[in-house]
């Protein structure tokens, strides 16, 4: 049994006990590798995304989160790779890092045949970048939705003005070539698309606001049409 076809049976062998532990030894046995190769596969697939807590004692073990994880999903290869695909193209968004942790969860949710056949046709699939992505999102403002506190932005305008204000975070909006926050703006008293390449310093405060609605007139941009994302 190769690693990738491993790594998947070890997650099914937790999940079909979960929440009941497995030791480093009896997966060994199972798998007929060394205690130590369990431990760096757990480890690796900890470090993919994949709820896995080591519980000790005498009876303990490793332990699957079941209500976290996803049974076998019957995605083709071709489906796979597009799926993938997408989340490449989540670099410069407020969304690579969830794209990164996305992809080993889904690979790891699949058949194991056809996560192999999925991973032999994207190494057939090439990318042409022109070597100048966008500037990274901070991890603060990719978060803000999540976290929901108030942000301080340090933000330099068109023409280059530097003003600092604080920020309630309302949601985002992506075009091709950038990506925008928008906000509550308390220094304008009003809905502001913050373009988040010129945001040049941001702490995240103590403070939780209210939730705001954000109307649709609050997405009047008046260069593109501008379409929800929707997950059915």
């Amino acid at each position: 049994m190769n690693r990738t076809d491993r790594l998947y049976a070890i997650v099914e062998e937790l999940r079909a006990v979960a929440p009941r532990p497995r030791s480093a030894g009896w997966l060994a046995g199972r798998f007929e590798i060394s205690s130590r190769t369990i431990e760096r596969d757990i480890s690796a697939l900890q470090q993919s995304g994949v709820p896995i807590w080591a519980e000790p004692g005498r009876t303990g073990g490793y332990c699957l989160d079941g209500r976290r994880t996803l049974p076998p999903v019957n995605l083709t290869p071709d489906e796979a790779v597009a799926l993938s695909v997408g989340l490449r193209l989540l670099e410069d968004t407020p969304f690579r890092a969830a794209a990164r942790s996305a992809l080993p969860k889904l690979l790891a949710a699949m058949q194991g045949d056809d996560a192999r056949a999925a991973r032999e046709l994207a190494g057939r699939i090439h990318l042409l970048g022109d070597g100048h992505p966008l500037p990274a999102v901070p991890h603060s403002v990719a978060s803000a939705l999540s976290t929901g506190r108030v942000l301080r932005l340090g933000y330099r305008d068109t023409d280059g003005v530097l003003t600092r204000r604080d920020v309630e975070p309302l949601g985002y909006v992506g075009s091709p070539t950038h990506w925008y926050l928008l906000g509550w703006c308390r220094l304008r008293d009003g809905v502001r698309a913050f373009r988040v390449d010129r945001i040049v310093s941001v702490s995240v405060t103590a403070e939780t606001p209210d939730p705001r609605p954000l109307a649709r007139d609050d997405l009047d941009i008046p260069y593109g049409v501008v379409t929800r994302l929707d997950l059915g």
